[in-house]
């Protein structure tokens, strides 16, 4: 970081301190038990950790959520509506979260996002900017085992670190954050939270409505601690294409109606706030790489593997082994698996 754009953030994180901003956030976690029990621990406070006027509303009846609201003193609404499967609804979070919400600002966000002060910088930003709005982010995958120690005064500078380091930023698809202004989300599907589809429709209606869409990536490192799918019977396949997943995409209205983060008509970035002016291109880029995967997938499966497998005695019989290629030589771009 610069020594100009390090001042620049001091004098806003002094800023943020003084100032009166207020946010609601909330979620519906998963049962509290094992891993995933640590991981929302460590999301829960790293929330409250981020102002005083902090407010977090916690929805639902799975194990512990009742009990993690009287520990961290949060708001629990128990009853929401659910699709024939159990899963809660979006709809139905959305509406009661704006009703009763003591801010005007919300934010919904997974509950295994462990969110610090470049978060509520950017907030604050985009806010000065503009009353109405909604703002949205990358994530970075990363592997946390183990609660986080907040008695440390650099823990946000740790965990940051470690998900640039050693994490992923995923690629636009992935929204797991959506800071708005009360209001913007009056009339919704009844989707459902938890499978594909209903966070690419939070975009498009924003868009469909005229509200600025604001993509926050650059500023803000939303840390996504790294979890399994054994809360939903068949695991990750339940989450893209159960009857839920099919039912979000029939209530979304199909691809005409879904975007992503790389839809957003702005950017913050350390300047401020500034147009995104190639976002019209987006769809024509999901078209192009849904090709490229095909053509990649084909290639992969019935060429380079079988060259790989053919030529494998002969490379190795050279020394030519993937952990024998000098680091210089390898790409150093870490790109999830999933993003291609």
């Amino acid at each position: 970081m610069s020594g100009w754009a390090g001042a620049a953030r001091l004098e806003r994180r002094f800023s943020l301190r003084k100032s009166n901003l207020m946010l609601t956030f909330f979620s519906t976690p998963k049962a509290f038990r094992g891993h995933i029990e640590i991981i929302q621990r460590n999301a829960l406070e790293s929330w409250k950790r981020l102002h005083s006027n902090i407010e977090v509303i916690l929805f639902g009846v799975d194990k512990g959520t009742a009990e993690i609201c009287k520990e961290f003193g949060l708001r629990h609404i128990p009853d929401t509506s659910r699709s024939q499967l159990g899963t809660n609804r979006v709809d139905s979070m959305f509406e009661r979260a704006q009703q009763v919400s003591r801010h005007d600002l919300l934010c919904y966000s997974n509950c295994d996002i462990v969110l610090t002060q470049d978060f509520m910088e950017a907030v604050q930003r985009v806010r000065a900017w503009r009353s109405a709005f909604l703002m949205v982010g990358r994530r970075w995958d990363t592997a946390v085992a183990g609660s986080l120690d907040f008695a440390k005064e650099d823990w946000e500078r740790r965990i940051t670190e470690l998900a640039r380091r050693e994490g992923y930023h995923r690629f636009y698809h992935n929204i797991d954050y959506f800071v708005f202004t009360r209001g913007l989300y009056r009339e919704m599907p009844p989707l459902v939270v938890g499978r594909a589809h209903w966070d690419h429709w939070m975009v498009w209606k924003a868009l469909a409505q005229g509200a600025a869409v604001v993509d926050a990536s650059e500023d803000v490192c939303a840390v996504h601690q790294n979890h399994d799918y054994s809360h939903v019977p068949e695991g990750w396949k339940s989450v893209s294409e159960d009857q839920d997943a099919q039912r979000n995409f029939e209530l979304a209205g199909g691809r005409a109606h879904l975007r992503t983060i790389e839809d957003a008509t702005f950017r913050l970035t350390a300047r401020g706030v500034e147009a995104n002016r190639f976002y019209w291109m987006a769809p024509t880029k999901r078209r192009w790489r849904d090709v490229g995967r095909k053509i990649w997938g084909t290639l992969r499966t019935k060429a380079w593997h079988r060259l790989l497998d053919a030529t494998r005695p002969l490379r190795h019989a050279v020394g030519l082994k993937e952990d024998s290629v000098p680091a210089g030589l390898r790409s150093r771009k870490k790109r999830h698996w999933m993003d291609v």
